[in-house]
């Protein structure tokens, strides 16, 4: 029988955990038994072929060795160093493996024994992908990295059809394909191509409609599109188009979305740069780094810092009160703008591993992310509800002078103000702490003592640093913590605005972030606040902000002490009335003293609005500004904030260097330098990116079809000299957005007619033997209505969201100026308010782009609901009643007719379209008609005339 158990132990014992010896006795038999098995159940799903998550493999021996994202997972024979077991083990409390469920103590036990072992492991080769091959990677060989190169165009055979080169190089395409160009669009196709394309609005003029008439003589039209460029119109078209690649929007969405009070004014810098063609180089310098760049005068930088509004300009949560989670999220949303904005390149996927598809290491990302992160964004990183960078504007001359002055004067004021304010609190304070006790009545406003509040927990009483309010004060004892709550509900005599002051005992002990609750009438707010000091020990009081609240309803101040490190104190909560026009109340009686001081500030507040209301005062900007203690990234392993891995020098995309670039000074950002590479004449993206943007936007689909990708999942060029040529010649004439317009519009492949049937060699018209139909974006839609009911507000520039300037970032009643907003205004569409949370009807229903994002390439959608929207909504049925009254204004109904037809879609009726149109008129107007029936018979036809696709389609 001993020799019988002896052998089954001898079995046994080898599979058992062998903890505390630091081997197994039979390693592979343990290793298949154990280990192989828990690895295919619980680890690679995640970290096997198919999938790497983290870029870390356990399906073989080389996979946990070389590691993932943090290096080596495991080192043989040390639990401590291996983080596979840190991990498993969820010491981590930011990383857990697996991340739904912690191992069975059994499996975790094997684990753990394997690796003290020495993680003996058999497994030599990497299994294959069971999903099939993966995707192919580009390097630095793939075409949009290399620089482009001007070429010559292919032969052709039909020398007299190009206009100039970029006909040469479709001519010499279709060719070789045996195809042949579409014929010119007769002259009121091509206007109202022009006129839409160029300044969102319909033609001022109309070219009388003939059949087969051909297009506009070279001269004429090169005329017509000098005019159209030189309009204020081109500018706000084209604006629109820089927007959706800059994400503009007028507030931040996330969290509690905050109305960008200033965000107009990095849209009247489009408008402006646009209008007066500053180079599209300069323009990407000034947004990434106008802070830096020299001015001539001030109107120069007032423009250079409205640029940088750009970086500061995207959706951000400016609740989230982890600050350091905040500030890396800020550069990760700049730097995927700024990737896919300018580069078409999608670097954000670079923040937690290397670019799966585009030679973007990790490492690149974080030199980028260095910049970013050495460059401000918000005011400070300690704000309950962070904030941007308000940047004053300087004047002209003389009037910066006189501006200077009335500052000075104001600081001046305000300062002997403060001191004043100082002054009294330190009359009354030093009068109050010469009691042991005080009661509530020896303070001004309403106040409730902590012997009042609710308690939730063990709160102590204490009495032993006076003065104190009643018979002591609170404390939590530096126990329980986020298990103790106090809180405060006054009976207020009045509804209204009441600041809301803290009273506690101070002292080095005590703790450094207290959380505050605030229930008012606009709703809950909360805010953090500190008990500690170096030496003082005693009563404070500490504002914590001004709230509205009602007599009745839920009124309260709630105290807590999660995670307060020390002691949390509390002695009572003061609601001071805070609107000049509540009643006054009981305070304690003043000394002469006081009196005199508070007749002396009175008088002080009194000069001090005076001289704010006189003259004019400083404008703002949303900006960015150089951080005071430049600093390179740490990498942040798998794009966690508290994993930091080795920090990696500022710099650039390394398959993007063709050249060597300055390096960047220690003391600097190196948004300037960044600014450089961007714009350089040997960065082998930015040029070829935005030229295929602008061809896309006039031709309907870029050269290369996917707009905002130019990597290896992105579609391949059609013309690839084409679009190497453009960029190469937009470069070398001096980035001026006007003259690419103006070739690409002068071009004989632009005149083209649409119509014609479908080439089975070319279904998708990527050869360009055609021009494309294009849909009316939602801009030119709604302002073809306004145009038609001639109801547009001409203004140009300035701001269109007038309440968002008194809005402060504290008041949860921000969100009802974005959630109630009307829409009603007349102006043109790129003025119209663009929150990130609400969007204009129309906006809403055709496609607007996406926001919160950059975007070049909008979708194209055909559903019922833009039918219906154009039949039922009040706004269009109102549009089409004034230009009902317009075109009645013409006496006779034929006239009518053909100036309802010119003004919706731009030509004139046919005999049958005139016909049918009076037919309808005469059987839906009674003789003895009102003028309003009449009116709504005429909206109804116009309204009809706008829910053709003609309306919504440009041929």
């Amino acid at each position: 029988m001993l020799n019988a158990v002896s052998r089954l132990a001898c079995r046994i014992l080898p599979l058992l955990p062998a903890v505390g010896l630091g081997a197994v006795a039979e390693p592979s038999e343990f290793f298949e038994k154990r280990i192989r098995p828990l690895l295919i159940e619980h680890c690679t799903e995640c970290h096997g072929a198919d999938k790497q998550k983290g870029s870390l493999r356990l399906d073989h021996r080389d996979g946990w060795q070389t590691g993932g994202d943090s290096g080596p997972s495991i080192i043989p024979g040390n639990i401590e160093q291996s983080l596979l077991w840190k991990v498993v083990s969820y010491e981590d409390r930011d990383l857990k493996m697996p991340p739904k469920k912690k191992l069975p103590a059994a499996a975790l036990e094997d684990l753990k024994t394997w690796i003290a072992s020495g993680a003996h492991d058999p497994r030599d080769e990497a299994p294959a992908a069971k999903g099939g091959h993966s995707s192919p990677k580009a390097d630095g060989s793939f075409w949009s990295f290399q620089l482009p190169v001007a070429k010559p165009p292919g032969p052709i055979k039909q020398s007299n059809w190009p206009r100039n080169a970029i006909d040469h190089f479709i001519l010499a395409r279709l060719e070789a394909e045996n195809l042949q160009p579409a014929p010119d669009a007769d002259a009121a196709t091509l206007a109202r191509r022009l006129a839409f394309d160029l300044t969102g609005l319909p033609p001022q003029s109309i070219p009388a409609l003939a059949d087969h008439q051909p297009a506009l003589e070279d001269r004429k039209l090169e005329t017509q599109v000098d005019a159209l460029l030189a309009s204020p119109a081109f500018a706000e078209r084209w604006a629109s188009h820089f927007m959706d690649i800059t994400r503009f929007a007028e507030s931040s969405g996330g969290g509690r979305s905050l109305p960008f009070k200033d965000a107009w004014r990095f849209r009247d810098y489009l408008l402006e740069a646009i209008q007066s063609d500053v180079p599209v180089d300069h323009m990407i310098k000034q947004m990434l780094a106008g802070d830096l760049l020299p001015a001539k005068n001030a109107a120069e930088r007032r423009q250079n810092l409205t640029a940088t509004g750009f970086l500061a300009l995207g959706p951000t949560n400016y609740e989230e009160q982890d600050k350091q989670m905040l500030r890396m999220d800020i550069v990760d949303e700049q730097l995927d703008t700024i990737g896919k904005s300018f580069m078409g390149m999608t670097i954000g996927c670079a923040r937690c591993h290397d670019h799966k598809f585009d030679p973007i290491p990790t490492r690149d990302y974080y030199a980028l992310a260095g910049i970013m992160r050495s460059t401000r964004t918000l005011k400070n990183y300690t704000d309950n509800v962070a904030h941007w960078i308000d940047t004053p504007l300087p004047f002209e001359g003389e009037e910066e002078q006189k501006m200077q002055a009335k500052e000075k004067e104001v600081s001046r004021l305000t300062q002997e103000i403060a001191a004043l304010k100082d002054t009294l609190r330190d009359v009354g304070g030093v009068a109050l702490r010469k009691r042991k006790t005080l009661n509530a009545a020896d303070l001004p406003g309403v106040v409730v003592d902590d012997s009042e509040a609710q308690k939730v927990g063990d709160w102590k009483t204490s009495r032993r640093y006076p003065p104190f309010i009643g018979g002591g004060y609170a404390h939590d004892d530096n126990l329980g913590r986020g298990e103790k709550t106090i809180s405060f509900t006054p009976k207020l005599p009045v509804a209204g605005r009441y600041e809301v002051r803290v009273a506690f005992s101070a002292g080095p002990g005590r703790a450094e972030r207290i959380p505050a609750t605030i229930f008012h009438a606009d709703g809950e707010e909360l805010v953090y606040f500190k008990q500690a000091t170096e030496s003082f020990e005693g009563l404070q009081f500490i504002s914590i902000g001004t709230f509205r609240f009602e007599t009745t309803g839920q009124n309260f101040v709630m105290l807590s002490n999660a995670g307060a490190e020390g002691y949390v104190t509390v002695d009572a909560v003061q609601f001071v009335p805070a609107d000049a026009d509540m009643p006054a109340m009981p305070s304690p009686v003043a000394s002469n003293e006081e009196k005199e001081l508070k007749g002396r500030m009175a008088d002080l507040q009194k000069q001090l609005k005076l001289m704010q209301m006189d003259g004019p005062n400083r404008l703002e900007a949303m900006t960015v500004a150089e951080d005071e203690k430049p600093e390179d990234a740490r990498i942040h392993v798998r794009g966690n904030i508290r994993n930091l891995g080795a920090p990696v020098p500022r710099g650039f995309l390394q398959v993007a260097l063709k050249a060597d670039m300055p390096a960047i000074p220690a003391e600097q950002s190196g948004r300037m330098q960044l600014a450089e590479w961007m714009t350089a004449r040997h960065h082998p993206l930015t040029a070829r990116v935005f030229v295929n943007r602008v061809w896309h936007w006039l031709f309907g689909a870029g050269i290369v079809r996917s707009t905002d990708n130019f990597g290896i999942t992105g579609e391949q060029p059609s013309h690839p000299e084409l679009l190497d040529h453009l960029a190469v010649k937009f470069m070398e004439d001096g980035w001026s957005l006007k003259r690419l317009v103006k070739e690409m519009v002068m071009s004989r492949t632009y005149r083209m007619s649409s119509e014609g049937e479908l080439s089975q060699t070319d279904p998708d018209n990527r050869l360009l033997s055609r021009m494309n139909r294009k849909r009316l974006d939602a801009e030119c839609i709604r302002d073809a209505m306004l145009a038609a009911a001639n109801a547009v507000d001409g203004r140009w520039a300035g701001p269109n969201v007038g309440d968002a300037k008194a809005v402060n970032s504290n008041d949860t009643k921000v969100q009802n100026l974005e959630y109630g907003y009307p829409f009603n205004d007349t102006r043109r569409s790129v003025y119209t308010a663009a929150f990130r949370n609400v969007r204009h009807p129309l906006f809403e229903v055709f496609d607007f782009a996406d926001i919160n994002q950059p975007i070049a390439q909008r979708t194209t959608s055909t559903v019922a609901t833009q039918a219906l929207y154009l039949m039922n909504h009040p706004q269009v049925i109102e549009f089409a009643r004034s230009a009902a009254t317009r075109v009645m204004a013409a006496g006779e109904i034929e006239k009518g007719i053909q100036q309802a037809y010119r003004h919706s879609l731009s030509r004139e009726p046919s005999s049958k379209e005139a016909s049918i149109a009076k037919d309808y008129l005469e059987a839906s107007i009674s003789g003895n008609a009102t003028e309003e029936e009449r009116c709504d018979a005429w909206a109804r036809l116009i309204q009809t005339l706008w829910a053709t696709p003609e309306f919504r389609l440009l041929r």
